[in-house]
């Protein structure tokens, strides 16, 4: 399974580094956790050859309709419990902000890569000025070359500091916004055992004598059940919110490190053309 998932990476083309270092660290935080470590299917999931087999499913899109509108007033169904309240509402609030924030990310490094492509096209265009008729137009050859060679170490800045941006803080917002869309995944999990056992407790109390003793076995079960997912839901909350925090600070550690060497290479590479410049003009 893994090779498979790592082709499907390189396949890619150019941009597969980037998607690979995602699954490394993706990788590196399933294994580190308590609970998955020791899950077998995780095993299975890993080390397995051969793909999953596909899923067919027939449903219409009035049976998808009716799901999501089941779904959406599960999300919004009041929690017994303050604390799981609190953090459905912090949660919708953070994957909001975190999905926003990774887009507008990806425009800016969008239009740096346009920036760069255009620098690209500039510095080669100036190549197109070159004439060696006379002495001015040597002379005006030689400046159209080294403005060509600016331009090129502007491009090069652009594309670095695009690079920077999706490797580090990129990579930190995308996973942070996957991050908040798992804790919503476990939450909803969580309100939809809630709403099983209120709906089992309703029932309860309005079965017969003959069945009544049945149905409490069965609320006890299931009270059991949604307890367990309560205690094991907390303790996953509480690492979630350390563990995230960490990871993004780090993420934004390697952001700032690198783009301060890009600024450091591109400010010594501006300084070598100024100073080329003045010697030219020197001459």
């Amino acid at each position: 399974m893994f090779f498979f998932m790592c082709s499907g990476f390189l396949a890619l083309g150019k941009d597969w580094q980037g998607y690979c270092k995602a699954l490394e660290f993706y990788l590196q935080q399933v294994a580190t956790h308590p609970t998955l470590c020791k899950c077998k299917a995780l095993d299975s999931f890993l080390n397995n050859s051969e793909s999953p087999g596909k899923q067919r499913g027939r449903r219409g899109i009035f049976n998808r309709l009716s799901q999501a509108v089941e779904e959406m007033r599960k999300e919004s169904h009041k929690d017994v419990d303050n604390f799981f309240q609190n953090e459905r509402n912090k949660n919708t609030n953070i994957a909001t902000l975190s999905k926003v924030a990774t887009e507008k990310l990806i425009d800016v490094v969008m239009t740096e890569q346009k920036l760069a492509l255009a620098c690209g096209h500039f510095s080669t265009s100036l190549h197109l000025c070159v004439n060696q008729d006379d002495a001015a137009a040597v002379a005006f050859s030689k400046v159209c070359l080294k403005l060509s060679d600016i331009i090129e170490a502007v491009k090069q800045n652009f594309e670095k500091v695009a690079s920077n941006n999706l490797s580090t803080l990129g990579l930190g917002l995308d996973l942070e916004s996957r991050y908040q869309e798992a804790e919503k995944e476990m939450l909803f999990r969580r309100t939809c055992k809630l709403i099983e056992l209120e709906n089992v407790k309703k029932t309860t109390e309005k079965a017969k004598a003959n069945k009544r003793e049945v149905m409490e076995a069965f609320q006890k079960a299931v009270e059991k059940e949604f307890n367990l997912i309560s205690s094991v839901a907390k303790e996953e909350i509480e690492r979630f919110h350390s563990s995230r925090v960490n990871v993004m600070k780090n993420f934004l550690i390697g952001w700032c490190e690198q783009q301060l060497n890009t600024a450091k290479e591109c400010a010594e590479l501006y300084s070598q053309h100024l100073e080329a410049c003045r010697n030219m003009y020197s001459e």
